[in-house]
């Protein structure tokens, strides 16, 4: 959700019956603090902060969150070890987003209180084992008796339901928020994931850091490089600095990387929040009351 989720969706999403999460992979500390006030002052309800631990200023940002009193944070793309108990000791709730069943054992030894557990499917950043969602939830269910809530590929109540019937308690719904009207990508970004199908993100750059984004020129450009073996710092010059921003939040869709989910495929209109909820909760309802309806009549 890097340049997607500011203090306007993070609080948009908290005022809506969610769970609101601020994108700090896209800032810089000083920045950070100043959407954390922000969404204090826009919600009275719980929201918390997503923190990639791969990022230089991990250490900084974690200090702006706990002199604020951030109430959650979601720990990504690194070990839970580091950061896990030092956030507890101060009160706040951590959970960590993983993309196998080994990574969660190491959550549940490192203290968290909650899983995400996230299939391929996911949008930006990705695991490198490529493990579905699907296939993921129960086998990260077996091992843990923690909280765990399911991500990657969920974008409505069907999707949801399927995950909560694989043994998630909840779900983390990412590309979904990223185009809405709250969100603070571009306008170009947005109504460009309206119009992909189906096998127009992939997940590339897996000998740098595993990414799905949508294919652009800039996606052609890496493609072409890996596929004559290019090495891993020779794929970190071509990426260069900024890529995402260019893309996402300037709107330049064919230099910029345009890290989406494969559930794109499915959204075709920019809704507010609000409206994303409810229709999630309305089509989960139905989805159930349709399956407990075919369960009945079975017999």
């Amino acid at each position: 959700m890097v340049w997607c989720s500011g203090w306007k969706l993070a609080s948009a999403v908290s005022n809506s019956g969610g769970l609101g999460l601020l994108g700090a992979g896209s800032m810089h500390p000083d920045l950070l603090e100043e959407h954390i006030l922000k969404t204090m002052a826009a919600t009275s309800k719980p929201f918390g902060v997503n923190v990639p631990l791969m990022y230089k200023e991990t250490e900084k940002i974690m200090k702006i969150i706990a002199l604020h009193k951030v109430p959650i944070v979601f720990t990504s793309a690194g070990s839970p070890d580091k950061w896990t108990g030092w956030l507890k000791e101060k009160g706040i709730v951590v959970a960590h987003v993983v993309s196998s069943s080994i990574f969660a054992t190491k959550c549940e030894a490192a203290g968290v209180d909650a899983v995400v557990a996230e299939g391929f499917e996911a949008g930006g950043h990705n695991g490198k084992e490529e493990t579905t969602t699907m296939a993921l939830i129960p086998a990260v269910r077996k091992i843990t008796t923690l909280p765990l809530l399911a991500a990657g590929g969920i974008g409505s109540g069907e999707t949801m339901l399927a995950a909560m019937t694989l043994g998630s308690d909840g779900v983390q719904i990412g590309s979904r928020f990223a185009i809405s009207e709250e969100s603070s990508a571009h306008s170009n970004f947005k109504k460009l994931i309206t119009k992909i199908g189906e096998g127009e993100t992939k997940l590339t750059l897996k000998r740098l850091a595993p990414t799905r984004i949508v294919k652009n020129s800039f996606f052609e450009q890496i493609n072409e490089a890996e596929q004559i073996g290019k090495s891993a710092r020779e794929l970190l010059k071509l990426v260069g600095k900024g890529r995402s921003k260019t893309g996402i939040f300037d709107g330049d869709l064919e230099k910029g990387a345009l890290g989406i989910g494969q559930i794109s495929s499915s959204i075709n209109e920019i809704l507010s929040v609000e409206m994303i909820i409810k229709k999630v909760i309305l089509e989960y309802n139905i989805a159930k009351e349709n399956l407990q309806k075919e369960e009945r009549f079975s017999f």
